[in-house]
């Protein structure tokens, strides 16, 4: 039987024609095993991914449809989208007479990549109580793309109640989603925050004071912040708080949160947009604007307080929450929505926001204007700015960016811009005692999982508690012997499932090395672990998860409470 891993997502990475502004930070884990590849090494790994005794279509070069990346490249400009060499060519360019090697790596060096990125945390209590609704979360990312395009945050509203947490995914690089990573929260803390705080926030600025903490980070240490952009950053964030006190007659008002959100998202857009017209004389920083605003980035982030849980969705990224029946299973509750051509109400927006004699091309093979995946997201002025703008920018803008023929290209059909938003949905859900964890992720785990196994296996492996399903083998004709070798296998499995800590390192294994059937094969996480930069995108993309166990007892408490 072929067990080659077959392509999942597949998709080119898509390289910038300059250096990446960031790439020394950039968590890469392929690097902890980098050392082992030497020489021949790279075709044996990519020979055993890829090795069966009969050699099947599966085992031919992965066919990489263009439906299948983020971006869609012109056809005038494929070469750009197009690695330099054919890694076909170069994985078969030297072949040996005697079988293949085998190389896998060993459970230490599989924990190594998989928990490089792993963070936790854990909210403190307070006489030896916790008070607050959440008890902490886990996040984790294994990069496909490099340098990564995912990023993650979290952070504790000092000023006001609650938490926040945000995945968020990039394409065209990771200059948009680095940006509103350490953007977007600030913007929400300020939209939440009264009247009388914000005031008193200007007046510590104006008079030179120090600034009242809005935020309390929990980051891992890859998880940085652009100091070069922190004083441009702020000049923009304290423009927004100026404005919202002009705007502010003194009332005492209660803060609409789902407000808030969708304030906080399309302020920042517009500021990125602003930032990159208006330029800086300053050259690296006037690069980057120009790198963030013409790179994109999805984003979803929840805000929880107390018992009102508000998630914010701008893209294709996902929360979903896992609830515990009475009889101890679990069930998925679904709290975004994906705004992409499997929508049919985003399909529908984008239509009525264009004339009639669009209706065809604005969303083109599942894709904005044929080339873009997501429907809405921040960034990507491509499909928000006039073709004057777009020229007038480029060419004041540095040779780096006037060189660089993706954002030389114009869209196809573009002809009303703006096409694309970053105005996020917002959904509320009040917490109840059953409802235990959150999950937010980018596409790149529920590309590889259904969100009903997702929520199975973080439930189980948060109570230890596995409720053990009849083994499906999915039309496979399995004979006794080797039914039987599955049934040990999950005993074994039993065992060992605590060996993670951390229930976003244990979800991303199970997205990488699940077989058929369901189980995590150390066999196949090896080879999936061992591909290349060059080759990893092409089976997956990057995977960024945050997950969030609920306080069950507090929140019975509110509820006991009316």
């Amino acid at each position: 039987m072929c067990v080659c891993p077959g392509p999942r997502r597949i998709g080119i990475p898509v390289r910038s024609s300059s250096l990446p502004l960031f790439s020394d930070a950039m968590p890469a884990p392929t690097q902890l095993f980098f050392p082992l590849i030497r020489h021949c090494e790279l075709s044996r790994i990519y020979g055993t991914a890829c090795y069966c005794h009969h050699r099947h279509l599966c085992c031919s070069p992965p066919y990489i449809p263009q439906s299948r990346l983020r971006y869609t490249p012109h056809p005038a400009y494929a070469t750009f989208y197009r690695p330099k060499e054919s890694w076909w060519q170069y994985t078969q360019g030297r072949r040996y007479a005697s079988t293949p090697q085998k190389f896998y790596l060993t459970p230490p060096q599989v924990n190594s990549i998989l928990k490089a990125n792993e963070y936790s945390f854990k909210v403190p209590e307070f006489d030896g109580k916790n008070v607050s609704s959440v008890l902490g979360f886990d996040s984790n990312q294994l990069p496909a793309n490099a340098p990564i395009e995912d990023r993650r945050s979290a952070a504790t509203c000092l000023q006001t109640r609650g938490m926040l947490l945000g995945v968020f995914d990039g394409h065209a690089g990771c200059a948009c989603s680095q940006a509103v990573s350490e953007r977007l929260f600030y913007y929400i803390a300020v939209s939440l925050l009264p009247h009388e705080t914000l005031l008193e926030i200007e007046n510590a600025v104006e008079s030179g004071r120090a600034l009242l903490p809005i935020l309390q980070w929990h980051k891992h240490p890859n998880d940085y912040f652009s100091k070069e952009a922190s004083k441009l950053y702020f000049n923009s964030l304290r423009t927004y708080w100026q404005e919202l006190i002009d705007l502010n007659t003194g009332e005492s008002t209660e803060i609409d949160v789902k407000e808030a959100l969708v304030n906080a998202f399309k302020r920042l857009d517009n500021d990125i947009s602003l930032e990159a017209q208006v330029g800086d004389p300053n050259s690296f920083l006037n690069y980057l604007v120009l790198r963030v605003a013409f790179s994109g980035a999805t984003a979803c982030v929840a805000h929880v307080d107390g018992v009102d849980l508000h998630v914010a969705n701008t893209g294709d990224s996902r929360a979903m929450l896992g609830v515990q029946e009475e009889d101890g299973s679990w069930s998925a509750v679904t709290l975004s929505n994906d705004h992409n051509a499997q929508n049919e109400r985003e399909v529908e927006r984008l239509k009525l926001e264009h004339p009639k004699n669009e209706a065809k091309s604005v969303v083109k093979q599942d894709r904005l204007l044929g080339l873009l995946m997501p429907f809405r997201a921040f960034g990507d002025v491509k499909f928000k700015w006039s073709i004057d703008l777009q020229k007038r920018v480029i060419e004041s803008g540095p040779d780096q960016l006037n060189d660089n023929e993706y954002t030389k290209f114009i869209p196809p059909n573009y002809y009303t811009p703006p096409y694309l938003t970053a105005e996020p949905e917002v959904t509320y859900h009040r917490l109840r005692p059953q409802d235990k964890f959150l999950v937010l992720a980018t596409d790149g785990l529920w590309e590889t999982m259904h969100r009903q196994d997702v929520v199975r296996i973080v439930g189980e492996y948060l109570t230890g508690m596995h409720h053990q399903q009849p083994i499906a083998v999915g039309g496979y004709k399995v004979t006794l012997g080797q039914m039987h070798g599955l049934l040990t296998e999950r005993r074994a499995k039993m065992s060992s499932v605590f060996e993670d800590q951390n229930a976003a390192t244990h979800l991303i294994r199970h997205a990488v090395g699940n077989n058929e059937f369901g189980a995590v094969d150390h066999e196949r996480l090896s080879k999936m672990l061992s591909l290349p930069e060059e080759l990893a995108r092409m089976y997956r993309d990057d995977i960024t998860i945050i997950v969030v166990q609920f306080n069950s007892h507090v929140v019975g408490a509110y509820q006991n409470q009316e």
